[in-house]
């Protein structure tokens, strides 16, 4: 751990006038453990890391990485008004990739067996060097894709089982409204949503279903780790033609449950 996150918590503490016990109880902490993290003398786990990226709205990568004592007021202020680099999608992340023997970048397929070892595996070369992998001739050489087996009837017409290719996205701000994404998160996992970029506003994305039965949730910039735009898909299921039917039916049944639902208030 960097002895940078001690000196940072405590200088953005300082600068938004907290005192220890003010931050250890918005935190939940006490004020002793707070006051060791600060002297450097105790070091947080990955839950508490979290915590306090979310609690000043400062990437965990900021927090560690970077003396914010050295910046320059107007870099603090800017810090402060989120905007983090590491929160924007500006900085460089780095990909862990594999080659062919032609030194062409491979597309690496994550199974649904894969996925929880790429949850913690995603950064390690190791990791993804096992991976499968395959090249698709028609697909640009100047860009990064990687394929993800989607799970489950959220995204239907993608069927359950279904391989989806995407393209790696930098720059988080280039995240289209409306597109289909996968996005690596912290809590969750990989998960293959439509996206709605909320991140210069609140710091957010909001992800959609296809499938109108679930509901959107939000995910936090900082509990984010890749993002990858949806590029096509390969599955072994035919698409279903009555599907418009089967969602007006869907939509007729909650209609009807929400009538009976306010028959029984009156």
């Amino acid at each position: 751990m960097s002895c940078f996150f001690g000196k940072n918590i405590k200088l953005l503490r300082k600068r938004r006038g907290r005192t220890q016990d003010d931050v250890a109880f918005s935190l939940g902490l006490k004020r002793s453990t707070l006051s060791g993290y600060e002297n450097g003398v105790a070091q947080p786990g990955l839950e508490v890391l979290v915590n306090f990226s979310r609690h000043f709205n400062v990437s965990i990568d900021t927090l560690v990485k970077t003396d914010l004592g050295a910046l320059l007021e107007s870099q603090l202020s800017q810090l402060e008004r989120g905007c983090d680099v590491f929160l924007t999608g500006s900085k460089l992340r780095v990909l862990a990739t594999t080659v062919d023997r032609d030194n062409e970048e491979n597309i690496e397929l994550v199974s649904e067996k894969a996925k929880a070892g790429y949850r913690a595996g995603f950064a390690d070369p190791e990791f993804i060097r096992v991976l499968p992998t395959f090249q698709m001739p028609f697909l640009s050489r100047q860009k990064k894709y990687r394929t993800f087996q989607v799970s489950g009837d959220s995204m239907l017409p993608i069927a359950d089982g279904s391989w989806v290719t995407c393209e790696f996205v930098q720059n988080w701000q280039l995240i289209r409204n409306r597109h289909a994404y996968v996005i690596h998160t912290l809590d969750d996992g990989v998960v293959f949503k439509v996206v709605e970029n909320r991140l210069k506003e609140e710091g957010k994305l909001t992800l959609h279903s296809l499938n109108p039965a679930y509901e959107p949730y939000d995910v936090h910039v900082n509990d984010i780790r890749e993002v990858w735009k949806f590029v096509n898909y390969i599955s072994n299921v035919m698409p279903d033609g009555d599907t418009p039917y089967q969602e007006l039916s869907r939509q007729v049944n909650r209609l009807r449950s929400d009538v009976e639902n306010l028959k029984r208030r009156q």
